[in-house]
């Protein structure tokens, strides 16, 4: 392709309203164009790479037996009813009504139609195992889009589930998806950690996330220094330190006028924070709930909430803590019946907790697990954070910044049993087929590279993703020798089947350095009137400070010979 017939422009200037740089670089090198909100168009020379990472991804997919196939994007309503997901997703999915007063949805994901698919052709347990896949767009009405195409409300998603026998089966496509991720992302140039995660809508039993380390992402990941532990922040566990040494004491008032806050709380006692006892009032589907955490750590809201089995938790407000009778400031489960209670586990972790009393301007001292709490589920909602021990070694957790690529799900029977997906068995009994599900985000590949590689000057990309795998920059294209030479190593590089970009426009040597820069392209082939006179052209890769110069006679050579080199 010649850059001078080439659709789309670059900036100069970095685009003011990009806060990350993918956002800012896909944006100046005129790969993207914002629609709205969280929707973008992608421009020819990003479709490039687009469609070079779905390739990438069809082959991984195809070479464990995955079969592709396309779902409709609307689907009827009652499906996502049937499931019991309609409610759980909420004004994140776009629902519909179309001109004869039916419902439907644009999904952000497809378990129910698949599942649906799946049911109305599966005959028998010889059918099975199969896994299908699909790379669609997905909608998702985010609430608040941002860094381009990192959150998004409208999405290229590859899709992908298994439909097993039993649970022995499952475990089997579960770790052939694996393996097929981690060989895709490296294809794709780029390194991903895999942590365990929470299922959230989706459901199921395990699930693991690809994570790629970027001070830019959005979601928080907790590994461990000394050993191979892995988990998001919404799922990550810890050793929480217990010192239980001192004996259980008689509960008693203690007047704490003005006290109100955790960190008064252990002041005024002559404590540490680890002596009392924090709670926070929520509202889990419209019921206020109490619930307790040791006042040194904090609440893990996923891990609340999947707890509770609620399908929306938010913080109470001051006016919803009134209504119920509570005293903000002074709240504790101790004494308090009527509502439902949670503790962390942390609570057995010491003696003689301080709490509130439950009457202004008072606290409890002595207050012991269980003898004091009454009803309450107990379990582990904490929130790992770096500098805790790990649950599993002596090491220590640290915690880091990063963009989720991929997401594998071990779903079991929750939507064939909702859905009725069944296959008879070898002696007719009626079973439900056993699902994972898998998702790869097709344009956080592109925009995690980006994150992951760039550099001052621009983009870097990796060799099998980038839109074009050379650029030939032409100076002095008013010179019929270059442009000559330019034009003739051009048709031989595209006829060795080369993907190559020709800048061949009528700009400054500068204006196309930098474009070139900017646009990542793995090499750069210069041609120019100084170049020529040596009978040679300069050849270097985007990663290295400086060029060589190459023969012109054995130029396509030395060319391909680089490309090969570089990652």
């Amino acid at each position: 392709m010649k850059m001078s017939q080439m659709f789309g422009r670059t900036l100069r200037e970095e685009p003011g309203e990009a806060e990350l740089t993918s956002h800012k670089l896909l944006l100046q090198a005129g790969m993207i164009q914002q629609v709205a909100a969280g929707v973008y168009s992608y421009l020819p020379i990003s479709w490039r790479s687009i469609k070079k990472i779905e390739g990438i991804v069809r082959e991984e997919m195809d070479r464990i037996g995955a079969q592709e196939l396309k779902l409709g994007i609307l689907q009827p309503r009652d499906l996502w009813k049937q499931s019991g997901r309609d409610e759980l997703y909420g004004p994140d999915m776009i629902r519909l009504i179309d001109r004869r007063e039916r419902e439907l949805v644009l999904p952000p994901t497809n378990e129910e139609l698949i599942t649906q698919t799946t049911k109305s052709v599966i005959q028998t347990y010889r059918d099975l195992p199969v896994t299908l896949y699909q790379i669609q767009t997905k909608f998702r009405d985010e609430p608040r889009p941002r860094g381009g195409l990192i959150r998004v409300r409208e999405f290229d998603m590859m899709d992908a589930y298994s439909f097993d026998l039993d649970h022995q089966g499952l475990d089997q496509s579960y770790e052939k998806m694996l393996e097929a991720y981690k060989k895709t992302f490296k294809r794709c140039g780029i390194r991903t950690v895999i942590v365990d995660a929470d299922s959230g809508a989706i459901g199921g039993k395990d699930s693991k996330e690809f994570i790629l380390i970027a001070e830019s992402g959005e979601d928080t990941i907790v590994l461990c220094d000394s050993c191979d532990y892995a988990a998001n922040d919404e799922k990550a566990e810890f050793k929480k330190a217990v010192d239980l040494e001192e004996s259980t004491k008689k509960m008693e008032e203690v007047h704490t006028p003005g006290v109100r806050t955790i960190e008064e709380l252990a002041a005024f006692m002559n404590v540490p924070t680890a002596k009392t006892l924090k709670t926070v009032l929520y509202v889990a589907d419209e019921e206020v709930v109490f619930v307790a955490i040791r006042g040194d750590l904090e609440i893990n809201e996923v891990k609340l909430k999947n707890c509770l089995g609620v399908s929306n938790l938010r913080l109470a407000t001051p006016e919803e803590v009134n209504k119920a009778g509570i005293i903000s400031g002074s709240a504790s489960p101790v004494g308090m019946e009527g509502f439902q209670k949670v503790c962390d586990d942390s609570v057995r972790t010491t003696n003689n907790f301080i709490a509130g009393a439950n009457k202004k301007d008072y606290h409890l001292r002595n207050v012991n697990f269980p003898r004091d709490f009454g009803s309450i589920i107990e379990t582990d909602i904490a929130l790992a954070q770096e500098g805790y021990l790990c649950s599993v070694c002596e090491g220590t957790l640290k915690t880091y910044r990063g963009i989720e690529i991929g997401h594998v799900f071990k779903l079991g029977t929750r939507y064939s049993k909702s859905l009725q997906a069944t296959y008879p068995d070898t002696n007719g009994n009626n079973l439900e087929m056993v699902m994972g599900c898998y998702g790869i985000g097709i344009g956080r590949i592109l925009a995690g590279a980006l994150e992951q590689l760039s550099d001052d000057k621009g983009i870097v990309f990796p060799k099998n993703i980038a839109p074009y795998e050379v650029i030939i920059v032409s100076l002095n294209t008013d010179s019929p020798e270059v442009s000559g030479a330019a034009d003739a190593l051009y048709e031989i590089l595209i006829n060795s089947g080369l993907d190559v970009l020709y800048d061949d426009r009528q700009e400054s040597a500068g204006i196309k350095f930098n474009d070139a820069d900017l646009l990542g392209i793995p090499v750069r082939v210069v041609v120019s009137s100084r170049n020529l006179r040596q009978k040679s052209v300069e050849i270097k890769s985007r990663s290295s400070e400086v060029g060589n110069l190459v023969s012109i006679t054995t130029a396509p050579e030395e060319i391909e010979s680089l490309i090969n080199s570089v990652k």
